[in-house]
């Protein structure tokens, strides 16, 4: 098991413990990095609860984060079928169980599939609407596993998909992609390119020896600034989304724990070693604070 871990994942404890196959099965959908599906969830939770509806639709809320569990693995098990032989070549990415053959590419096929029906489970509770739009994603995800070889920029790409359940959740609650909505969809996409860009950083060597793209790579010696421009247009999308709700000043005062957190991540980011990783997992915890702040406003 000791070959198994690297850095960024946290495959200790239970899943240690999981027989080989069931162990592999869990890396592969990456339940041993739960940041992953927190920040697939966050977007969603934060329109719930800025279209006002954490208190009555409160079981949404619990849907979503499930869906988010299931479709992250999916995305992951799918990814990592298309880029076994890349991941083979990069060193934090060699030993995941495809590309270590630790299970076969048809098995990978069966738990994809598995995973999907549990997504499948989530959307069936939606409105018709919101599923519609929830489907919309799929094109998408789909897509992004090939950006890294034709853009520099994939994590635009993620940005489209990583944040798509800001629509799903403003959808459900609203019965419309109206303003608000498409503003917090807007803003998250850049939240998800500047922390992404951070994440990157770990793999600016390999990414640049296999010849894939990369924003850590496409920024090069202007990180910093360009994860900073992200983050300020993330929050400047979003002061419009909590306008649109409520436009009083005071309502911008819910983003400003947010944009503290965010300004510190820039400020104390060191481009090498673990520190790249400890920041993009913060992000968590800056999903938790926009939530409370989509929260109040919502609530008001």
């Amino acid at each position: 098991m000791s070959q198994t871990i690297v850095p960024d994942t946290q495959a200790r404890g239970l899943l240690a413990s999981l027989p080989p196959t069931p162990r592999a099965l869990a890396l592969l959908a990456r339940f041993d990095r739960p940041i992953g599906w927190w920040l697939l969830f966050w977007p969603g939770a934060w329109a719930v609860g800025l279209a006002g509806g954490a208190g009555e639709r409160w079981s949404l809320i619990f849907w979503l984060l499930l869906g988010s569990i299931a479709m992250r693995g999916a995305g992951c098990v799918f990814n990592d079928i298309v880029d076994r032989d890349l991941d083979r070549k990069v060193a934090r990415t060699a030993a995941r169980p495809l590309a270590s053959g630790a299970i076969s590419v048809k098995t990978a096929w069966a738990w994809l599939l598995l995973l999907c029906l549990a997504g499948l489970l989530v959307l069936l509770q939606l409105r018709l609407y919101a599923q519609i739009v929830s489907l919309g994603s799929l094109a998408l995800v789909a897509a992004y596993p090939f950006m890294k070889r034709i853009t520099g920029w994939p994590q635009v790409w993620l940005g489209l998909v990583f944040s798509w359940a800001a629509l799903v959740g403003w959808s459900e609650v609203s019965g419309a992609l109206t303003a608000p909505g498409m503003l917090l969809y807007c803003g998250t996409i850049f939240w998800v390119v500047g922390y992404d860009t951070i994440y990157a950083l770990q793999d600016r060597e390999d990414d640049a020896l296999i010849g894939i793209g990369s924003s850590a790579l496409s920024m090069g010696r202007h990180v910093r600034a360009g994860v900073m421009l992200c983050y300020l247009l993330s929050l400047l999308f979003w002061a419009a989304a909590l306008w649109q709700v409520r436009p009083q000043l005071l309502v911008l005062a819910a983003l400003l724990p947010m944009a503290v957190h965010l300004v510190w991540q820039v400020a104390t980011l060191k481009e090498d070693g673990l520190d790249p990783l400890v920041k993009f997992r913060s992000n968590r915890f800056a999903g938790l604070l926009m939530f409370l702040g989509c929260l109040v406003v919502g609530s008001v």
